[in-house]
């Protein structure tokens, strides 16, 4: 769904109602695994900056997906979004019935009401979290997340790194605003996972 306009989203599937930050941990309260605010919000609680949002992007270790699925069972549904195609998730222990190309999950209390949250699954290996498209970089689990007023958010490093595949005018004026904010240490880091992973990226003059 990534190739779709959020206006040819919002006219396809139906409109969106995300809530804030702030209320997100009310999604996840007794919920067993890890999980944390990825996407814009994260780059917005880091830096400070008002951005446009479409939607929030909660996000969780795609293994522990069955897990979240037995603990939203009966309050919302799951859908897979993958691709131009949405597919419900009922409860279960495996996941089976998810394709391995499927990255989000949309949900919703019914399918009256607006869409709420997209979950992003995050790749992971043992417990460390691995960059989808070269697993060469990779970091302890533990220390990719940040908090913020008890919320825990995806390190903005991390968040650049996805986004520098697109270099999208958004993805440049994130930028913009992250790399002046960042320790040196997460700089570095993210110099070296950009120079590996994207070798010649316009991006590493700036780092």
């Amino acid at each position: 769904m990534s190739e779709l306009t959020p206006e040819e989203i919002h006219r396809i599937y139906g409109p969106w109602n995300p809530p804030s930050p702030s209320d997100v941990p009310l999604f996840f309260d007794g919920y067993p695994g890890m999980w944390w605010i990825a996407g814009g919000w994260a780059l917005e609680a880091f830096t400070g900056v008002a951005r446009p949002h479409g939607d929030i992007d909660p996000s969780i270790p795609r293994r522990d997906l069955p897990a979240l699925r037995r603990h939203m069972a009966g309050r919302t549904d799951l859908w897979a979004a993958d691709q131009e195609n949405l597919t419900l998730l009922l409860p279960s222990d495996a996941d089976d019935d998810l394709q391995p190309r499927c990255e989000n999950v949309w949900t919703r209390p019914s399918g009256a009401d607006p869409w709420e949250l997209d979950i992003i699954l995050m790749t992971t290996d043992g417990d460390r979290w691995v960059y989808k498209r070269d697993p060469r970089i990779s970091l302890p689990l533990e220390s990719i997340v940040w908090h913020k007023d008890e919320v825990p958010y995806l390190r903005p490093e991390i968040r650049l790194l996805h986004k520098s595949r697109g270099l999208r005018p958004k993805d440049q004026q994130d930028f913009d605003s992250v790399l002046p904010l960042l320790q040196e240490r997460h700089r570095a880091w993210l110099r070296r996972a950009i120079s590996i992973a994207h070798p010649g990226h316009p991006w590493l003059q700036s780092l």
